[in-house]
């Protein structure tokens, strides 16, 4: 059995139209919310080894206040930037062995229809929403469509 947490990045900041969608940094919201979400994890019990994030600057940055949290490896995959359901499932299933609990941090609308392709149940994640989805695999590799549970959905306003 493993556990996969999949994140959505914390709100980001609109303010310069000018900037690249990828260099959009959080707002003040999101810079409350991240750190806030993280400790939430924490004191929940949650156990992540290896969080694996988008290289976008909103998304790296939430993950960055999670691996923190966790005392967790950190890592980038490029292709979780604007990713499909596919390929974060693909990356998920790419994880390595000794992770048995990970987070995947990116962006919507690819996260939520990752959880609902994993679990076959639909949630709309607004920003800086955390779902826990337990895999009954005995290794990642063999993650598939369906293969996932929903356990837990956790989000600022809880």
């Amino acid at each position: 059995m493993k556990t996969l947490l999949l994140a959505r990045h914390a709100k980001s900041d609109w303010g310069d139209p000018g900037l690249a969608d990828f260099d959009r940094p959080l707002n003040a919201r999101g810079l409350r919310d991240a750190p806030d979400m993280a400790r939430r994890l924490v004191d929940d019990g949650a156990a992540v080894q290896l969080v694996v994030s988008s290289p976008a600057l909103r998304a790296i940055t939430t993950a960055r206040e999670y691996a923190a949290a966790f005392g967790a490896g950190l890592v980038e995959r490029p292709e979780l930037y604007a990713a499909s359901a596919r390929t974060i499932l693909a990356v998920a299933a790419a994880l390595p062995e000794e992770a048995s609990v990970a987070m995947l941090v990116g962006h919507n609308p690819g996260m939520s229809d990752a959880v609902a392709e994993l679990t076959g149940e639909f949630v709309e994640l607004p920003t800086c929403a955390i779902v826990t989805c337990a895999v009954d695999v005995g290794s990642w590799a063999e993650l598939i469509e369906g293969s996932g549970r929903l356990e837990l959905v956790r989000t600022p306003r809880d």
